[in-house]
């Protein structure tokens, strides 16, 4: 069984090789922000190979804080983002997780940028939680979950 989800107007559908809901976290940076046009934006890191996707993609490429190039995947007709890629993670997908048929049902694993978060957001209890970006050793962790 695949997840599947796709753009707003129908023109892209994606699929993702998983039984259940990967691993997925929510970022409330600045950029994330921008992106979405609200409070945060929820993501999972997965293998290439388990993502397929139908339909045509614009892509906008730009520098993320490390210096890395990021390539940001839209719907060519909505401008939908639907996911991205980093060079400094080769083999690595980024899905925006919001765009999933069934995106009621994601948890977010851990919350990211919640000095950036806003104000009328609440986390929940217990939620794990980091103030800027994600300590390499637990992305790693979160990566390795959705790879087996």
């Amino acid at each position: 069984m695949a997840l599947a989800g796709g753009c707003r107007c129908g023109a892209c559908r994606y699929e993702l090789d998983y039984d259940s809901i990967p691993a997925t976290y929510a970022c409330h940076c600045l950029d994330c922000q921008k992106m979405t046009g609200s409070g945060f934006s929820e993501h999972a890191m997965i293998p290439a190979d388990r993502f397929r996707i139908e339909g045509d993609v614009v892509q906008w490429d730009h520098p993320n804080s490390q210096r890395k190039v990021t390539s940001q995947r839209f719907c060519a007709v909505c401008k939908t983002r639907l996911y991205s890629s980093n060079e400094g993670r080769p083999g690595v997908v980024i899905v925006r997780m919001g765009t999933l048929d069934e995106s009621t049902q994601i948890v977010p694993l851990v919350h990211l940028w919640v000095k950036r978060k806003q104000t009328w957001i609440g986390l929940p209890a217990g939620a794990e939680t980091f103030e800027e970006g994600i300590p390499a050793e637990r992305a790693k962790e979160i990566i390795a979950a959705n790879f087996s």
